[in-house]
């Protein structure tokens, strides 16, 4: 593989959602992966949305006895949402008879890993960038996702 083609490949990762790629040619193998800032922004984006939880929970008690509704409804908003960098399918272990990555009441760490996404034969893991506790988990084992879909919702508290 010349360098003309690794350059190539290199445009084509920055252009898409895919990780990583790895490629074994003549015995050498080359590995390109991309770099996490998207993910990063997201987490930005996340952290802006804390301190607007913390408002609502004071009102909630005094508000408490008229509509329960209305307290269920901030509580879904405090939930960070982990979604998927890339188009594949989603697994919830790494192989028949293995240990589940995350489940429901696991908590998790930035840099967890909580499932696979298979695209183009590749497996990537896919890694908490929150702290928290799974609350809920999204997407059936071996099912196909999107691009941003929502694959677990997240307990920050």
């Amino acid at each position: 593989m010349d360098i003309k083609q690794i350059q190539e490949l290199v445009k084509l990762i920055n252009k898409t959602s895919i990780g990583e790629i790895t490629i074994e040619e003549d015995g050498r193998k080359i590995t390109i992966k991309q770099k996490k800032d998207p993910v990063q922004n997201i987490v930005a984006t996340t952290t802006q949305s804390f301190p607007q939880a913390a408002a609502p929970a004071p009102a909630a008690p005094a508000a408490n006895t008229p509509p329960p509704a209305v307290k269920a409804e901030p509580k879904a908003d405090n939930y960070v949402t982990i979604k998927s960098p890339m188009i594949g399918t989603f697994y919830r272990q790494a192989g028949p008879g293995k240990p589940v990555f995350a489940s429901v009441g696991d908590d998790v760490t930035p840099g967890k890993t909580v499932c696979i996404i298979e695209a183009m034969k590749l497996f990537n893991e896919i890694e908490s960038d929150v702290k928290g506790k799974i609350v809920k988990v999204l997407v059936d084992d071996a099912s196909p996702v999107e691009y941003d879909q929502p694959l677990f919702l997240v307990d920050p508290a």
